[in-house]
């Protein structure tokens, strides 16, 4: 249920990155975060939550080299600590609740596929 939960987050997330404007993203309330990256930035950072979210489920879907599932989890895990680092320093702490949740899913997620529940 996690990984569903974090598969819907990511891509969600990150094709909002990748589907609009440094411009637009700036309008949104809680996105005033990417004043501080270039649109280069923020399409990479999209591209790896998009990449991050089909790690989590495709290989172990299509039973195609499954240890990149914890290793999609870890990644994403870093990703979001970046994000709470960077919410941290503009004191946009009213976010970081959420950054903290989808955190500790992601590394759950990593421990439990590398360890008692891997493929």
């Amino acid at each position: 249920m996690a990984a569903l939960f974090l598969v819907a987050f990511f891509l969600a997330a990150g094709a909002n990155k990748l589907g609009q404007s440094r411009r637009k993203l700036l309008a949104s309330p809680n996105m005033q975060w990417v004043e501080d990256f270039s649109a280069g930035t923020l399409k990479l950072i999209g591209t790896a939550e998009v990449l991050g979210a089909l790690g989590l489920i495709l290989p172990g879907a299509l039973d195609i080299a499954p240890i990149l599932v914890p290793l999609a989890a870890v990644g994403l895990a870093v990703i979001m600590a970046g994000a709470i680092v960077i919410h941290a320093r503009r004191k946009e702490f009213k976010v970081l609740p959420i950054n903290v949740v989808v955190l500790i899913l992601a590394v759950l997620l990593a421990a439990f596929r590398f360890g008692p529940n891997s493929f």
